[in-house]
């Protein structure tokens, strides 16, 4: 999970758990073959842009210096403190059986299995795997059963000195044995397991899973043993790099690269390495990008769909002298764009007595928003297709994927009004005075000590984030635009201007909570009440809507604004309050002090087991709390818990989908998250640089990355190379 623009995925521990199964190894159900109807799933809205080429166009050599987010802690994927970088390190550098081709579908990994499949469903399952017979670890000895038992054990949540973050899948396997041979391995499980191909990957040696200490601690800083294209060769955390090397036993293809060298650069640094020459390849927010853009104009990806702008922007005879030093700067940089495997959602916390503890208050704020135009808003200006997300458990193009959201509706301001009403809130209704510290209608009071609505919070809010902000209402974004608010303005011009002039930033302050016109001079005409505030037993609808205050956190403070406006008019007012991106997950969502959030998931294929604990049902744990597992909007059906359970269970892929959907369309009846839009990918890249850089679903090919030789750059090979 993040929050988008901050550098590390927060809320490391469960949450951390939830980007590693995308990156670790993942798999998608077939298509349903045979039917007459359209596949709902689609195609993928945008494809790779990594500028593919064939090997025999690569030269041999050279060293990949490429930014990330941290130096991880642990090179342990299933530690509860492994990030996206250990993910990485594991893709190039470990088995993985399964990985995800362009369009979010798995594919077997040929260099490691040459086949999987169920071979018996009576009276138990059991899957076969057939290994590569020239599988090696790097130390000389075969991958093989004694490696797959290993990791069973360690992760079967049986042993409890292993200190593992999941055991999701694992815990489902009777025994593991070898087979007729030492390449097979079979797989007895003791309950059905629809996902059994997300297990193994990715695979560590025995030598790492053998034991608890060698779980524990062996693997948290050094590697001894691998199998991938590169081996892990150093990691130096005072200089913040780790040096990846080929591999002298790897069996297949070998790496163009001799090296890749992994830097922690923090996101708002990664335009001046870039410029300096420090680095080749770089995730960038939408302002950088624009910047590099500038250098290197590119034709728009012809598999990326249908698009809005070009991302370029400016035009080419009309520089500024800022534009003309980036021209410079950047020379031998271009940009190259996708959507990421992950979406951004509106969370809603129905947890507590606050008025979204309420379905129908839930449900009028899902109403009340137009997700076309919060989509555009986010992708239009960076030319990516803009489509809403239609699911909470896939995304287009992978094989759960269907447009649930008819299962609550459309945009419709007089249904959320009518949603509103029944649940007992007046338009124009008496609000009684707050005493001095009394909290307004919504979460429970921040733990914090900050008071929600009153001059304590206000005062707090300015100490802490105006030291990061300008405190002016304008404010530069992360796109580099200025962001001009107007409030005086009615909600339908507030929500025609462009982007540059969308969502003012009120640095944690309250406005005003009266109706608007409420101080308007003597003979002003009443306002419409579609935009009246309502109120309901003395306390007007005011929800607290927490965002982080982080530079590269810009866009989602821009949402934040435009589904403030949209709420504004159906009567529900919404107050901003901005807090440090170190504890807007663990200080506020994790621990529920929010009304709304802004935060976003990766897509997994594997969704009856990845996406249950999200949405499963909080239940009170024996000291009384309750446990959310990672559901943090605090919504949950006992009918959904059962449709995954289901889902999980059975060997039958088509039903499986299927009861996936259903399970999508009840989650998306109780409102407790409203999915938005595909996160953008933005990656900057040494135009001599090829197979990679805007990955979208598809896992690099580590092997194939490389720079150009002198004269090849221009005779892109077919996508099929």
């Amino acid at each position: 999970m993040s929050h988008d623009g901050v550098g590390t995925r927060p809320g490391r521990g469960s949450v951390m758990r939830a980007a590693a199964f995308l990156t670790a190894g993942v798999l998608a159900l077939p298509v349903l073959s045979g039917c007459s109807d359209p596949d709902p799933a689609g195609k993928p809205l945008a494809g790779q842009d990594i500028a593919p080429a064939a090997r025999a166009r690569i030269a041999d050599g050279g060293t990949l210096r490429w930014a990330v987010d941290t130096v991880p802690e642990t090179l342990n994927t299933f530690q509860s403190d492994a990030d996206a970088t250990t993910s990485r390190i594991a893709q190039a550098t470990l088995p993985s059986m399964y990985r995800l081709d362009e369009s979010g579908r798995p594919e077997r990994n040929e260099a490691y299995l040459e086949s999987a499949k169920v071979v018996e469903t009576e009276p138990k399952q059991v899957v076969l795997y057939k290994l590569n017979q020239q599988a090696v670890w790097s130390d000389g000895r075969e991958i093989g059963a004694a490696d797959f038992a290993a990791q069973w054990r360690a992760l079967s949540g049986k042993d409890s000195a292993y200190w593992t973050a999941r055991n999701a899948g694992y815990d489902r396997i009777q025994k593991i044995e070898r087979g007729d041979n030492d390449l097979e391995v079979r797989v007895t499980f003791a309950r059905p397991y629809a996902d059994w191909q997300s297990l193994f990957s990715p695979l560590y040696p025995k030598e790492v899973m053998g034991t608890p200490d060698s779980f524990n601690d062996g693997a948290r800083r050094k590697l001894k043993v691998s199998a991938g294209p590169f081996t892990v060769r150093k990691i130096d955390r005072k200089g913040d790099e780790i040096r990846l090397t080929r591999n002298p036993r790897w069996w297949g293809e070998p790496a163009k690269l001799n090296e890749i060298v992994l830097r922690a650069v923090p996101r708002d640094e990664r335009a001046a390495e870039l410029a300096a020459g420090r680095l080749d390849l770089a995730d960038v927010d939408p302002a950088a990008a624009r910047r590099i853009a500038i250098a290197a104009p590119r034709p728009e990806n012809p598999s990326a769909g249908p698009s809005g702008t070009p991302l370029m922007g400016p035009d080419l005879r009309k520089l500024t002298s800022v534009q003309r030093k980036d021209k410079e700067r950047f020379h031998g940089f271009e940009v190259r764009k996708s959507l990421e495997p992950a979406y951004t959602q509106l969370a809603l916390n129905g947890g507590g007595d606050g008025p979204l503890a309420d379905e129908r208050v839930r449900r009028a704020v899902a109403r009340a928003l137009d997700r076309e135009k919060i989509a555009e808003t986010v992708l239009r200006p960076l030319g990516l297709p803009a489509e809403p997300v239609g699911s909470h458990l896939a995304l287009s193009g992978q094989a759960a994927y269907a447009d649930n959201s008819g299962a609550i509706g459309g945009q419709d301001t007089a249904e959320a009004q009518a949603l509103l009403a029944d649940a007992g809130w007046v338009p124009g209704g008496p609000v009684k005075e707050k005493k001095k510290g009394e909290k307004a209608a919504g979460s429970e009071a921040d733990k914090t000590g900050k008071k929600e609505g009153g001059k304590e919070e206000e005062k707090d809010s300015e100490s802490k984030t105006d030291k990061k902000t300008d405190k002016k209402t304008d404010k530069k974004s992360d796109d580099g635009t200025y962001i001009v608010g107007d409030d005086n303005k009615g909600a339908d011009e507030q929500d025609s201007r462009p982007l540059a002039q969308d969502g003012k930033q009120y640095g944690g302050k309250q406005l005003s909570g009266g109706a608007p016109g409420a101080y308007a001079p003597q003979g002003t005409a009443a306002p419409a009440a579609a935009t009246r505030q309502l109120a309901k037993d003395g306390k007007a609808l005011t929800l607290r809507f927490v965002v982080p205050d982080g530079e590269g956190s810009g866009t989602l403070r821009t949402v934040a604004d435009r589904i403030g406006h949209m709420l504004k008019r159906v009567g529900i007012r919404t107050e901003i309050t901005k807090v440090s991106d170190e504890s807007y997950f663990k200080d506020h969502i994790a621990s529920g002090q929010y009304d709304l959030a802004l935060y976003s998931w990766p897509a997994s294929a594997f969704p009856a087991t990845d996406a249950r604990p999200i949405y499963a049902k909080p239940v009170p744990a024996a000291d009384g709390s309750l446990n959310v597992e990672q559901n943090y909007t605090r919504v949950g059906t006992d009918q959904v818990d059962q449709l995954f359970e289901q889902a999980v269970s059975t060997l039958d892929e088509s039903e499986s989908r299927s009861l996936i959907r259903k399970a999508d369309s009840r989650i998306w009846a109780a409102a407790g998250s409203i999915p938005l839009y595909q996160r953008p990918q933005l990656t900057a890249a040494r135009s001599n640089l090829a197979n990679a850089g805007a990955f979208g679903f598809g896992a690099p090919v580590f092997e194939d990355m490389g720079f150009l030789k002198k004269g090849a750059a221009g005779q892109p090979a077919p996508s099929a190379s």
